[in-house]
């Protein structure tokens, strides 16, 4: 199931990220941020939405 693969990669990369001295990981949080925003903002259109 690609969603669940999707689900362990995030949950891996947070934990990695976690890891991280602070600085490093805003800076990591906020370039995740990013991704996951351009990813939500060019995936598909739902039809049906008002």
């Amino acid at each position: 199931m690609p969603e669940e693969q999707d689900d362990l990669e995030l949950i891996s990369r947070l934990r990695v990220i976690e890891s991280q001295p602070l600085a490093e990981r805003a800076s990591a949080y906020a370039a995740l941020h990013e991704e996951l925003a351009h990813t939500l903002e060019s995936g598909p259109v739902d039809p049906h939405a008002a």
